[in-house]
């Protein structure tokens, strides 16, 4: 399998990936190609992005949290009828979960894609230091192909040129042109990063992305570089179905609610579930289903509205009491609580399974790496299971009565860093984004549970009950 592929990274976090990636997705997809996008990293927003500038679900790729294996079963069945695939890097090339080694980083995933990197410079500042900047990044490591340079914030022809010159005499290192700033292609951001995909909420964007590539970008070089990959060894896929009865899934999706890994859903399915989506920002009563997913997201931006829609809250609650299987995570396990309250310190009542209060503040940033290891029995399996995610969020958990937790917390380098798991009857609630291709059998037991405590078909009234 050839898969012409290229991995956008950068220099170091701010330089300017995503709208670089953004404007090279959408200016391939105006010349008619089938542009497969891809995230290094645990990020839910850039994804949600390369979708509507691609129209094709962008897939997060993370040498910690899945490993070379499982990296290139996703790469390739993703791929496999796309032109070519466009994987943005995150932080810096050689940023991951450690100081001293590539685990985690954008350059670990480009060699286990055995992928050119296309490496983006904030050129705003300097000439000749580029070509001192390219010539450092190339050889830092042997083994890894720094094939091409793009400069970002570049505001005039004749600088772009200062810089090509002096790359392209010390370097072997191909320029394939600049991104001018503008105001008009900008993203705004907030407290987790960028606003999301669905808040932006309009195609002009990616028109204006794909014009300003077009204009100062030679795109058959960025072409050329994807396409100047060796054959990439197809892996062997092992995931099988179940046979049991199929299990309806209502899986929150709206503004409050949005963060899920695309596998994440499709274990589910291939486990048996059938997913339709529900919103508890908008609906009133809630389907019914087997099984509720609550992603991560922006629920504290949406306090009044979620406070607001007490019918939902109620509901949710109901079928939790009554033994339904709920899985939340982040975003959703803060509306599983008895209230959340915001940056302004206003609470918000909320669906109150959790005897606790979500409350923000910029002051307690957690991001990082998690390894879930399960200490109690619970939805998502048996004692010693163990999960690959992270935890990015600026919230904390204050205690309001007796919580029960079901999972104990490592970071990238095996540190404790508490507990997570949040239980109430067949509730789980946690902190963590876990990926469930890290460990395939979360998927099934989440289905088992929702098949051992769903509700006889004779005694659904088809409401929230």
């Amino acid at each position: 399998m050839i898969a012409p592929r290229l991995v956008i990274a950068g220099t170091h976090s701010g330089v300017g990936k995503t709208t670089v990636t953004l404007a090279i997705l959408a200016a391939l997809k105006g010349r008619g190609r089938q542009v497969q996008p891809f995230k290094v990293g645990p990020d839910f927003i850039d994804p949600g992005y390369h979708s509507a500038a691609t129209g094709r679900l962008s897939r997060n790729l993370d040498g910690w949290m899945l490993g070379e294996t499982v990296n290139r079963e996703i790469f390739t069945r993703a791929s496999a009828d796309a032109d070519l695939s466009i994987i943005e890097g995150m932080m810096g090339l050689f940023d991951g979960s450690s100081p001293v080694s590539e685990i985690g980083s954008t350059a670990e995933l480009a060699k286990q894609l055995d992928a050119p990197v296309l490496l983006v410079i904030d050129g705003s500042a300097m000439a000749r230091s580029a070509a001192a900047m390219v010539s450092g990044y190339a050889k830092f490591d042997p083994a890894l192909r720094v094939a091409g340079v793009l400069f970002n914030r570049v505001s005039s022809e004749g600088h772009y040129q200062l810089l090509k010159e002096a790359v392209e005499q010390e370097t072997d290192v191909m320029v394939v042109g600049y991104l001018r700033p503008d105001q008009a292609i900008a993203i705004s951001d907030r407290h987790l990063g960028l606003v999301t995909a669905m808040e932006q909420g309009t195609g002009e964007l990616y028109g204006r992305l794909a014009k300003a590539a077009a204009e100062t970008v030679d795109l058959d070089r960025v072409e050329a570089l994807a396409r100047s990959c060796r054959e990439l060894p197809m892996p062997s896929h092992s995931i099988s179905g179940s046979n049991g009865r199929r299990v309806r899934i209502g899986v929150a999706q709206d503004q409050a609610f949005c963060f899920y890994y695309p596998e994440n859903l499709e274990l589910l399915e291939k486990e048996g579930a059938e997913l339709v989506k529900f919103s508890p920002l908008n609906d009133r009563v809630l389907l019914d289903a087997d099984m509720l997913y609550l992603g991560g997201g922006y629920p504290e931006l949406h306090g009044e509205r979620l406070a607001g829609n007490v019918a939902m809250r109620t509901a949710i609650r109901k079928f939790s009491e009554r033994g339904g299987t709920i899985y939340a995570e982040c975003g959703g396990m803060m509306y599983l609580t008895q209230a959340i309250r915001d940056l302004e310190g206003k609470s918000y009542e909320m669906v109150g399974l959790f005897e606790a209060e979500a409350v923000m503040s910029k002051a307690r940033m957690t991001l990082g790496y998690r390894e879930l290891q399960i200490s109690q029995p619970c939805v998502l399996g048996e004692v010693g299971t163990t999960a690959r995610g992270h935890e990015f969020h600026y919230s904390v958990v204050e205690p309001k009565g007796q919580l029960q937790y079901a999972c104990m917390l490592r970071d990238a380098q095996g540190k404790s860093k508490g507990q997570d798991g949040l239980v109430a009857g067949n509730t789980m609630g946690l902190y963590s984004h876990l990926h469930f291709a890290s460990q395939r059998k979360i998927a099934a037991s989440l289905i088992a549970s929702a098949r051992m405590t769903a509700r006889p078909l004779a005694a659904r009234s088809g409401g929230a009950g």
